[in-house]
């Protein structure tokens, strides 16, 4: 969807329309844009903004606070389109997810085809835009419908995939974030096809264990199927502070508080977590992630909260201003499930949640959403 939440804002408001919009926080308290209509986006407001910086590059900028309950409801009629043209569906978040049309209820035999007649039902029944990408697999129809938003349709055919590698950053590739970026272009790799000239020595050093799935990439090989019932990454709860945390018996507070809100979304949905993560970012914008595992899984309220609470001792909180915290739940299982037979507990720990922690941090929700480098 195009600037999903603004756009929605836009749709049933017509005093919106045509004004650069952002949803989000308040700007005085430290809250941050989770969309920016595309009139916004013209002076460089961009989602994950801090809304302080919105402002100030857009004075005219409206700011209203988001309501997910009504784009929830939008989401679902999008979804509920998508279902009636293929069971293949797999959600990425509220407003994104891959489709495999090989086969389809319409028997429409091209893909650009069916993109284009579910892109006029949305528009029919939401009022709203879509972008498509079709594409061989999932990496290319990703990158695809990004390529001319709003409202856009890009088709990669086969043999147009080597084509359209050239033309691409490296920071186009799956899992690729500013951080990862910047590593890679400081070993002299700054396109896509870059990575296929470099060394594993290079490689490796810039990005670690990574470097085999971004090497297949950079070759437009991606084998990953379409998983309509994909499982939960993670669940969990996180603050920005208005002002910064110093002392420690709040701060251990708060990370109590966030985790027994993500223990409570367990029990709700009758789950059990055998990893534990605490985010934190510091007055400086610097954020981490510290994590434990264990086994079997739990969904004791008590245990997460002590063991959120024992990884803060593995941060510099405390002697350092937090301007952020978060408690994540990863490794989910059926909660309602016996916990299999185990001996002593094993315990894994990861001081860059690099580990175990493969998941989204957010506000407690059912569907882990592709992960973004801090």
């Amino acid at each position: 969807m195009d600037a999903f939440y603004t756009s929605v804002e836009q749709r049933d408001d017509p005093l919106l329309r045509g004004r650069p919009v952002a949803v989000g926080g308040s700007p005085e308290s430290r809250g941050v844009v989770a969309a920016a209509s595309y009139e916004a986006r013209k002076y460089g407001v961009r989602s994950a903004l801090p809304m302080s910086r919105a402002v100030r590059l857009c004075p005219e900028l409206v700011i209203l606070r988001p309501d997910f309950a009504k784009y929830r409801a939008v989401s679902e009629r999008v979804f509920q389109i998508f279902r009636e043209v293929t069971p293949l569906v797999e959600g990425l978040s509220l407003d994104e997810a891959y489709l495999d049309v090989t086969e389809n209820a319409w028997g429409i035999p091209l893909g650009v085809d069916v993109a284009r007649r579910i892109k006029t039902r949305i528009c029919e029944d939401t009022g709203l835009t879509a972008s498509a990408g079709v594409a061989p697999n999932k990496f290319l129809a990703k990158i695809a419908s990004g390529w001319k938003k709003p409202d856009g349709l890009t088709v990669i055919a086969p043999e147009r995939v080597e084509a359209f590698l050239q033309k691409l950053p490296v920071d186009a590739l799956w899992g690729v974030g500013p951080v990862t970026a910047k590593r890679l272009r400081a070993a002299g790799i700054d396109r896509l096809v870059d990575v296929r000239a470099a060394s594993e020595e290079t490689l490796r050093g810039a990005v670690g264990s990574l470097a085999e799935w971004l090497r297949r990439l950079a070759h437009g090989d991606d084998d990953r199927a379409v998983e309509p019932d994909r499982e939960r990454k993670s669940i969990g709860s996180e603050e920005t502070y208005a002002r910064d945390l110093t002392e420690m018996g709040r701060i251990r507070e708060e990370v109590a508080r966030l985790a027994e809100a993500s223990a409570r979304f367990l029990e709700k949905k009758e789950l059990a977590a055998r990893t534990v993560v605490l985010k934190l970012r510091y007055s400086t914008f610097q954020t981490i992630t510290r994590s434990e595992t264990r086994r079997p899984a739990t969904r004791s309220a008590d245990e997460v909260r002590e063991r959120a609470l024992a990884l803060i001792d593995k941060t510099e909180a405390g002697a350092r201003p937090v301007r952020l915290l978060g408690v994540s739940l990863h490794n989910l299982e059926d909660g309602s499930a016996p916990a299999p037979p185990d001996g002593q507990p094993a315990l894994e720990l990861a001081d860059d949640g690099s580990a175990a922690g493969a998941g989204s941090v957010g506000e407690p929700r059912e569907e882990g959403e592709q992960e973004k480098e801090s």
